[in-house]
């Protein structure tokens, strides 16, 4: 019989950002403790690390409300940051041209266990 641990998710999807502005900070915590990898992200200034941490908080907090145990030992199981829609705008140009630029979303999925 296989033992399974119990996993706590979180997502914020939607995110106005580009997912590979993200994904390096989602390789800097993956695999690591939650509350460390909280301390790690509060370090950089950017974006990026503070939707992960959002998420990251927001997970840690669904495990509590689910009463789970030991939650100084919650590990990041998965965070996966998946593109989303991307909305298409107009920008006008000299000569009365125009030229197209993508606004680009991501979605953040981070499993805690």
């Amino acid at each position: 019989m296989k033992f399974t641990m119990a996993t706590y998710q979180a997502k914020h999807r939607f995110v106005q950002m580009s997912a590979r502005k993200i994904r390096p900070f989602a390789d800097l915590v993956r695999g690591k403790f939650a509350d460390e990898a909280l301390e790690l992200l509060a370090c950089y200034p950017n974006r990026g690390a503070r939707f992960i941490e959002k998420v990251i908080h927001s997970a840690v907090k669904n495990a509590e409300d689910q009463r789970a145990p030991h939650l100084d030992e919650l590990e990041i199981v998965e965070i996966r940051i998946d593109s989303g829609p991307v909305a298409k705008r107009f920008r006008p140009k000299s000569r009365g041209s125009s030229s197209i630029y993508l606004k680009r979303m991501s979605h953040i999925t981070v499993v805690v266990g």
